[in-house]
Formats: C-alpha cells, sequence, structure tokens
C-alpha cells in the first residue's frame, strides 16, 4: 500500500470532529456514543485518558485522496493495565520472569469502557484499504515505540476475524445483555420466564420502591449540574471501593454533559426530597449502555432497581434492542440478562510469550464458550415442560 499515509495523533483535538465521526459513524447517521469525538474529547479533555494517568493517546489516521480522514483508529500508549477490563497482567508477570518489558503497550480501545464496538473505522466498510492499512499502521505504532504489543478490545466479532488473518491471537469473554423481543411492556417481559422467577422479580421491585423511594429519568434538556453533582458522589464511592480511585473525575461528566446531552440517560433515585442512588446510561442507535452506579443509601433491591430494571424499562418504552449492562455479574442472569460473547485480538511481539499465550487463549475460549452454554441454561426464561404448564 505505497500510497496510504497514517498519521498519529497526540490528542483527539488535532482533527475536526466532523472528520473522526464520519469514519466512527461509518456510514450510519452518528457514532455510536462512546466512537464519537464527544465522548473520547471528553476523556482526554479532562486529563481522565492522559499521559499522567497511563493512557497516552497516539490516534492512528489514515488520509483520504480527498485530504479528510478516509479511517481512524482510537489507540493509546499504556504503562499500566487498569481500565481495560480484558486482564493481561498475568502476560506482563510471565515476560517479566523472562527477562522481559511488558510496558509500554498499545491499546486499541475506549478507556475505561468494557463496550462492544468497531475499533477500525473506516468512513466507507467497504474501503478494501481501511483495515489493512490501519492494522499495518497499528504494528508500526508497536515497534516505533518500542511497545511489547497492541491489544484491540472489545472489537466486534467481524473486526476479530479479520485481525486474526494478520496476525492477531484471539480471545473471548462475556458479558449479560438483555435482549428485547419486542416488548410493549416489562410485564410482556415477564410472561417470557419461569413463573417462580417472575413472581420474584415482581417481589424485588415492589421492595426496591418500599421506602418512599421515585424514580427519575434524566436525560438531554433535563440533565442538570445538581443532578451530576449528586451522581459524581455515588460514584465516587462505588469507584473507590473497586478500584481504590475512581477513573474519572467531575469534569468528565460536566464535558460529556455539554457535548452529548441527548446520549445520556441518568436514572435517579429519590427520597424525601433527596437523590439518594443513581446510574449513568448512554443511549445508541439500538442499544441501551449502563455503565457506572452508586449510592448513598442502602435499600435491599434498590441496585437492581436503579442499574437493571430501570433499563429494560427505558428499552422497552424507546424501542432499544439490547440493554449492556456493563462488565461481569453472574447476578444479572436472573434479571434476564444473558450470556454475550465479547472479543478482543492481541499482537505480541516476543515469540516465546506469543506461543505461550496462545495455547492459554485456545483453553481460555473452549472455556468461555461452555461457560456461557452452561449460564444460559440457569437463566429465567421458561423452557420445555416448565413452560407447558405454566
Amino acid at each position: 500500500m505505497p500510497d496510504a499515509r497514517i498519521r498519529i495523533l497526540p490528542a483527539l483535538s488535532e482533527i475536526k470532529p466532523a472528520e473522526w465521526n464520519a469514519c466512527a459513524a461509518g456510514g450510519a447517521e452518528r457514532p455510536e456514543p462512546f466512537l464519537s469525538h464527544a465522548f473520547l474529547s471528553a476523556l482526554e479533555d479532562s486529563g481522565c485518558a492522559a499521559a499522567r494517568t497511563g493512557w497516552l493517546p497516539q490516534h492512528l489516521v489514515l488520509d483520504g485522496p480527498d485530504g479528510a480522514a478516509a479511517a481512524v483508529m482510537p489507540a493509546y500508549l499504556k504503562s499500566h493495565s487498569r481500565g481495560e477490563y480484558v486482564f493481561d497482567q498475568g502476560w506482563a508477570d510471565a515476560l517479566s520472569h523472562a527477562g522481559g518489558e511488558y510496558y509500554p503497550k498499545v491499546q486499541v480501545a475506549v478507556p475505561f469502557t468494557p463496550v462492544t464496538g468497531r475499533r477500525l473505522l473506516l468512513r466507507d466498510p467497504a474501503d478494501p484499504i481501511g483495515r489493512p492499512a490501519l492494522t499495518a499502521g497499528l504494528k508500526e505504532l508497536v515497534r516505533l515505540r518500542g511497545a511489547s504489543s497492541a491489544h484491540v478490545t472489545f472489537t466486534t466479532e467481524a473486526e476479530w476475524e479479520g485481525l486474526a488473518q494478520l496476525g492477531f491471537l484471539k480471545r473471548t469473554d462475556r458479558q449479560f445483555h438483555w435482549t428485547n423481543q419486542g416488548y410493549a411492556t416489562y410485564d410482556d417481559f415477564l410472561t417470557e420466564l419461569a413463573s417462580r422467577k417472575r413472581k420474584a422479580l415482581k417481589k424485588e421491585r415492589r421492595e426496591a420502591l418500599a421506602d418512599g423511594i421515585t424514580i427519575e429519568w434524566l436525560t438531554g434538556g433535563t440533565l442538570t449540574q445538581d443532578a451530576f453533582d449528586a451522581f459524581f458522589t455515588f460514584y465516587l464511592d462505588t469507584g473507590s471501593r473497586k478500584w481504590g480511585a475512581p477513573y474519572l473525575n467531575r469534569r468528565f461528566f460536566t464535558l460529556a454533559a455539554e457535548r452529548m446531552p441527548e446520549q445520556i440517560l441518568l436514572v435517579m433515585a429519590r427520597r424525601e426530597g433527596r437523590y439518594i442512588a443513581g446510574a449513568l446510561n448512554f443511549v445508541g442507535a439500538d442499544t441501551l449502555y449502563g455503565r457506572y452506579w452508586g449510592a448513598i443509601e442502602q435499600h435491599p433491591f434498590l441496585h437492581f432497581e436503579v442499574c437493571y430494571h430501570q433499563a429494560i424499562d427505558y428499552a422497552i418504552a424507546h424501542k432499544l434492542r439490547v440493554v449492556e449492562a456493563g462488565a461481569q455479574g453472574e447476578h444479572k442472569l436472573a434479571r434476564g440478562y444473558l450470556p454475550a460473547t465479547t472479543y478482543s485480538a492481541h499482537y505480541i511481539v516476543h515469540p516465546g510469550l506469543e506461543r505461550a499465550v496462545a495455547q492459554y487463549l485456545d483453553r481460555e475460549r473452549a472455556y468461555v464458550e461452555e461457560d456461557a452454554c452452561v449460564l444460559t441454561e440457569l437463566g429465567p426464561f421458561r423452557r420445555g415442560r416448565e413452560e407447558e404448564q405454566d
């Protein structure tokens, strides 16, 4: 590809939002929230994704013949493995014990966001040059920065297969997603569940709101900084307990609310005139993405109500196809969220580590597939004789 020219951007501010978004949308009306210039630049401009936090922007841009970006890739030079949700610390330890250096590495991802989406972003999805050019550029970035590896995480299955053909190792994991089967109401969804599971969820929802708690949906023009102030307090509490130090700061939420208010949904719980809990979601073309939760009061089942049941209510009301409720959490299974496979692709320079990781990933993929089958069978949906007798 002698005519392909790849540039490395040290910041999203060095590309026009319209250019980036045209590639991120890939022919759609607009990009999914996390691939948008608004979201990624909010991470950078707030200082959350920056050199000092170990996320040095190194975005790749393929220039088209018209001078505008024909393809882009969100990439970062990493000095650690935090905030990725695809765990490779064992690989880092193995290379260190062998006398090598795992960091820096290159991460192609949306920082702090375990959400599936395209990572090789082509303005024209049919462009035959964009994907191989970006992949070649990624390998060259690894070489230029003296990195050990490149990791394309939470990519689509199609990109995962394509990267495997270009020498990347294939890895899978699983999350729990809820799928809308054309339900008109939450009760329609409940009819799909076994009788015992249906009764349990009805009781759970009643008890969650039993102490005078009310729920508000805030999005677009109804978002307020007061609500975000309250939510940020919740987020700090949860983040401190889960990660030791939260990844995001208050300025990020301010910038995101300013730049993409119509794609943000705050589900807030109020009691006795004040907010006591909340969950932050982002709204895509056909998917609701659950991101962060927190509370300053503990009430039975309130977490499940605010994060999972309300997300289903919103998806049904707005005819969204899927709710992605974030990473991990087998407790989501009982609420109708079933296993969904996630994909990542890995390019490792060191041949010994590459062979060892390849063998490990073969076993891991088999386990993930078997685990998903078992968990699906344990789900709350009716089947067989149980369905006939219900």
